[in-house]
């Protein structure tokens, strides 16, 4: 064999040699990162359950940054709503139910009609979690999950009502992609601050929670109503109203509040 071409074949053997290793390098990754992954979801699945609980706590008034999560977490009752009737399900663990995967189910989710899908979930489960505080056997708040776009995401949050089902005790959103530094005002305290003791449903009840642009005038007859807004942040303002009155109207939870406020559903 001449040089030239004893030359091409070495070249040619180390070039495969070459990928193959690559090859198997890549192949052994991939594997390591595969059981890295499998073997870290029990605690990535543990710390969404505890940063939840830490959430409905806080907005339900009774987090303690030096108290165990999860023993606070027991003065809270997790029940299953039919968002249609308003009514409790008894036959559904509230502890294993995933409203997520309930609304990708054509059995168990729905459509939302485009007309009324303010919040722009465009399907949910027909079946919700909600969060009950007790103060010596009777219900004191309502603790409701909440989401809906804003300007560039999906804002996902938890609204505390009293026992009347119509009064703001707090509010929070834990999950959000809003532009730092100016539609992330929805997580700040001096904003949720100002939710408190905001009425929901007027005397119809319909739902005229809003965030407005600007600040609400102390002398506007809607002021129970409304909620100050942030200048350059108007459209996450507008998703927060419209989630608001999605949610909390006759499509989400608006049968199981009228329940709650005929005193009935606790």
């Amino acid at each position: 064999m001449s040089e030239p071409a004893k030359e091409q074949g070495s070249k040619t053997e180390t070039v495969a040699r070459t990928l193959l290793v690559a090859f198997f390098v890549s192949l052994v990754c991939s594997s390591l990162v595969a059981s890295a992954a499998i073997l870290l979801q029990p605690r990535q699945l543990a710390n969404a359950i505890l940063d939840a609980r830490r959430n409905i706590l806080e907005v339900a008034g009774l987090f303690e940054p030096d108290r165990d999560v999860n023993q606070l977490y027991e003065s809270i009752e997790p029940r299953i709503v039919d968002l249609a009737t308003g009514a409790y399900v008894e036959d559904i663990d509230p502890e294993s139910f995933d409203p997520v995967e309930a609304a990708k189910d054509a059995e168990l989710g729905v459509e939302v009609p485009a007309d009324i899908d303010l919040a722009r979930v465009r399907r949910r489960a027909k079946r919700a979690l909600v969060y009950l505080v007790r103060k010596d056997d009777e219900v004191s708040k309502i603790i409701l999950p909440i989401s809906g776009y804003g300007l560039w995401s999906t804002m996902y949050g938890f609204v505390a009502l009293e026992a009347d089902g119509n009064t703001i005790a707090d509010i929070t959103f834990y999950a959000h992609g809003e532009t730092p530094g100016v539609g992330d005002f929805i997580a700040k305290p001096a904003w949720r601050a100002l939710w408190r003791d905001k009425r929901v449903f007027d005397e119809s009840g319909t739902p005229k929670i809003e965030v407005v642009k600007g600040r609400v005038s102390p002398g506007d007859p809607m002021a129970d109503y409304r909620v100050d807004g942030v200048s350059g942040a108007t459209l996450t303002g507008n998703g927060v109203t419209k989630l608001m009155q999605y949610w909390l109207g006759d499509h989400g939870y608006g049968p199981y509040l009228r329940n709650i406020q005929r005193g009935g559903g606790t």
